[in-house]
């Protein structure tokens, strides 16, 4: 609490620290007081401390009079669909994190079960919250208007009024006009324009079609922040996982202070839950978006599996690696295959099969680096094998799958 205390707070976070604790102290005496759970939860939606980012004492206050209560909560009462899943993850966070200098024993602690996941919100699609707004707001005026019906018939009548006034002294104003300069010998009709002559249209240029290539696939790393078991299909997980795009870009949201896109894969029991936490992988993030099981994936993790022989069914029982960014490669970084770089479709159209022509070229090495292989497809336009390398030329590659097909 030594480095918490002395912690420089701007006097926004200091009112705020003091409001949180008096939360804190409402809590200790009614921890059951829904309305204040319910404000803390969603509060906590996309924050990792109570100030955002940064750790504070009012953290520690609404951990001690939160924990001893969480402790007993049904896992419905958890990560239900009523639940406070998020102050759930913020007391784990308090309670393991060496920053609020805490030291709980491990037998006092919350205990917490990753897998045990009731219920998953699913994404807001911003189209159709905009449109179910849009109609409520015409509802809305359409009820004012019937409410106001003899109201609205006198300012009608107003109005009509009003106009034919108007006009009447347009008219008066015309006439005199056209007396006085009849009076004076002034012809009142406008002299007629001369047309002038229309300049031909410039044609326009043809449209430069791009030839197909693999450069089209926008391929990124990207950074799971979380990943859970999909609550209604057990081969699928759904994944947390920001890749770059910027605040506001349609089928994302925030969390932990990144936005981020809810990524369907059908990884569950081919690679173990806690190998899809905190960690980079590479995805296809310009595939059109798809509903799997009543959740919208919005991009694909890329991952490595052994290539069928002729003659071979897919068993969908592995093995399968999950494709790794170098190293030091940045959440968002566009990745190519050297010798097919270039910018990327927006959406990739369903119907031109871009994915599906240039994906059997997808393969590894023997050096376990992640390649395309032109020769296996036509379209490529050249014969050659290319590594899958960041700007830098930092090379993507799998723990051991040698001559593997990556999808």
């Amino acid at each position: 609490m030594a480095a918490l205390d002395s912690q420089k707070l701007t006097p926004t976070e200091e009112t705020e620290v003091q409001q949180w604790i008096t939360t804190s102290e409402r809590l200790k005496s009614s921890p059951s007081d829904t309305s204040i759970l319910e404000k803390l939860n969603s509060h906590l939606t996309s924050r990792t401390t109570l100030l955002g980012t940064k750790p504070s004492k009012a953290d520690v206050a609404i951990y001690e009079s939160l924990a001893p209560t969480v402790k007993s909560w049904t896992p419905e009462q958890r990560t239900g669909e009523q639940g406070h899943p998020h102050i759930l993850r913020h007391l784990d966070f308090v309670q393991n994190s060496g920053i609020f200098g805490l030291n709980v024993n491990d037998a006092d602690k919350i205990k917490v079960d990753l897998d045990e996941v009731l219920y998953v919100k699913p994404p807001v699609d911003a189209k159709a919250e905009k449109e179910r707004l849009k109609k409520e707001k015409a509802a809305a005026a359409a009820a004012a208007a019937a409410a106001g019906g003899s109201d609205g018939g006198v300012a009608a009548t107003l109005v009509d009024r009003t106009k034919a006034a108007a006009e009447a002294i347009k008219d008066a104003a015309i006439e005199a006009g056209s007396k006085a300069a009849a009076a004076v010998g002034v012809a009142t009709e406008n002299p007629k324009k001369e047309k002038k002559e229309k300049a031909p249209k410039p044609q326009k240029a043809p449209a430069v079609t791009t030839p197909p290539s693999p450069h089209l696939i926008d391929l990124r790393v990207g950074h799971i922040l979380k990943a859970i078991k999909h609550p209604e299909a057990d081969s699928l997980f759904v994944s947390t996982i920001a890749m770059g795009d910027k605040p506001g870009t349609e089928d994302t949201t925030e969390y932990e202070g990144q936005v981020c896109r809810t990524v369907c894969s059908g990884l569950n029991g081919l690679i173990p839950l806690e190998e899809m936490q905190n960690r980079k992988v590479v995805v296809v993030a310009n595939l059109k978006p798809v509903k799997m099981r009543g959740i919208k994936s919005c991009a694909m993790v890329l991952a490595a599996s052994p290539k069928l022989k002729e003659g071979e069914v897919d068993d969908h029982k592995g093995p399968v690696e999950l494709v790794t960014p170098p190293p030091d490669a940045k959440t968002g970084e566009r990745v190519c295959f050297d010798g097919w770089r270039g910018e990327p479709e927006g959406v990739l159209n369903p119907k031109k099969k871009v994915w599906e022509t240039f994906q059997p070229g997808f393969t590894t090495t023997d050096n376990l680096e992640v390649a395309f292989d032109g020769h296996l497809v036509k379209e490529a336009g050249k014969e050659e094998i290319g590594k899958l390398t960041t700007a830098s030329g930092g090379v993507c590659t799998v723990p051991s799958l040698k001559g593997a097909t990556v999808r």
